[in-house]
């Protein structure tokens, strides 16, 4: 009887740990259902880095959808983790620390699963020998990706500088395209290396960063800086970061020649690149191009989108009070410059967005946004587009009916377009492609000159 009751009793612990066990495991797959019954899972596939996840030895405990700082990423769905939002992963790797049985990997897909992706061979090399691509542009989001891939593409080049011909008078070292991230760390490292280099930038330094809204939270991990050491912050604003690049700047003499356009690249029968900008021409043995994919702002293609009050871009969002606010767009960059526009004294701020609900953003976004929804803070018009401008209003197509509305200022975030016709004009490919024959023979050569 004694046996019986102790058997009784372990029985009941058992059921009463399995059951709140088995209940968060139900509702992570029931999110994860969801979200894809919303049409996001696998929804054309992660474009670049992502997690691979190894069925066989995944055990379904979800540890690696919590670890997740981006959201939904990652979901259980039939007892396995599975890529619910894949477009959401930056590749903070994450996933693959929490995993207690090693079942993810941070991977990069195949340069075939993106028609417009330039395939690279392992040192970041395009089929154009000497021409290299890091960052965002070749697939690569996150921030220490950048700065780790500039610091190795001047390795790369340095050596092969020590086994060839001198560099030419007149001609750099390396021409440096972007100063972003990548950029920035690609400059420090040829400094360092004494390489003789020049630094290009279109806008401002910083790239993608330095347009993000005031005071966003830029997700990193510690990373090694040229000419720095360990930067060991996790997470910096976009402030922080700026003044610790100026910083960096006045410490190492770095020069950028900013306000200066790329226009067009060459590459001489002698492998000696011509680079052309708006200002001048620069002549280099090899060329970094540390470019984002946003490109040129894609507009809207409406009547009075020509006027000075419509900007694709929020830099500062302090600069504007008292203000009839139009955002046009439902991506992160949409619905954060809303919320910082909406905080400020006397604002009143419009998000229009042509789908019927926020599919694409950050969890924490989502969040925030439907406080200030909830706090009248700021309103949101779901299935609607502008459709024309005006000097003092802008009106909307909100499921077929017209609205009129005051306005002051319209900010438009619909993406960009990426600098493709750039790259194939420069020679670069893009898309699924085999880099054999005389592409890579000659980059063989280019190796040793």
């Amino acid at each position: 009887m004694e046996g019986f009751f102790i058997f009784l009793v372990f029985v009941i612990l058992v059921f009463l740990t399995t059951i709140p066990y088995m209940r968060r495991v139900r509702r992570r797959e029931r999110e994860a259902r969801q979200a894809a019954e919303r049409g996001n899972l696998h929804s054309g596939g992660p474009q670049a880095q992502h997690p691979h996840i190894d069925i066989a030895r995944c055990i379904g405990c979800g540890t690696c959808a919590d670890a997740c700082p981006e959201g939904d990423v990652l979901g259980i769905i039939a007892g396995k983790a599975a890529i619910i939002n894949g477009h959401k992963c930056i590749g903070h790797s994450l996933c693959a620390e929490a995993c207690p049985v090693g079942a993810i990997e941070i991977v990069m897909a195949k340069p075939g699963i993106s028609a417009d992706m330039p395939q690279l061979t392992e040192e970041y090399e395009t089929n154009v020998p000497g021409m290299f691509i890091i960052g965002e542009l070749g697939g690569l989001a996150l921030i220490k990706n950048a700065v780790n891939q500039g610091r190795d593409v001047i390795d790369i080049i340095e050596r092969r500088i020590a086994g060839g011909n001198s560099t030419p008078e007149g001609v750099h070292d390396v021409c440096i395209v972007g100063a972003g991230p990548g950029g920035i760390s690609a400059s420090l490292r040829a400094i360092e290396k004494k390489l003789s280099y020049v630094t290009l930038e279109q806008d401002e330094p910083g790239g993608t960063v330095a347009k993000y809204p005031r005071q966003k939270l830029v997700m990193t991990s510690p990373v090694e800086f040229p000419m720095h050491g360990k930067f060991k912050t996790l997470e910096i604003s976009k402030e922080s970061l700026l003044e610790f690049w100026n910083s960096v700047f006045e410490k190492s003499n770095l020069s950028v020649r900013t306000q200066e356009k790329v226009d067009d690249i060459t590459r001489g029968e002698d492998g000696i690149f011509t680079v052309t900008t708006i200002k001048g021409t620069y002549r280099a043995r090899h060329v970094i191009l540390a470019l984002g994919r946003r490109g040129t702002p894609r507009k809207l293609g409406v009547p009075g989108e020509q006027q000075s009050k419509v900007m694709y871009s929020l830099i500062e969002a302090d600069a504007y009070t008292n203000n009839h606010i139009l955002i046009v767009g439902g991506g992160d960059s949409a619905v954060e410059a809303a919320m910082g526009l909406a905080h400020q004294k006397g604002n009143k701020v419009i998000l229009s967005y042509r789908k019927d609900d926020f599919a694409r953003i950050k969890e924490r976004n989502a969040q925030r946004i439907k406080e200030c929804m909830d706090a009248r803070l700021l309103e949101v018009v779901f299935n609607s587009n502008p459709v024309e401008i005006g000097e003092k209003t802008v009106t909307l197509d909100v499921n077929g009916q017209r609205r009129e509305i005051p306005n002051d200022y319209v900010w438009v975030f619909a993406g960009g377009i990426p600098p493709n016709d750039f790259l194939r004009k420069a020679g670069i490919q893009l898309g699924a492609h085999d880099f054999t024959g005389e592409a890579a023979a000659e980059a063989a050569q280019a190796r040793v000159r």
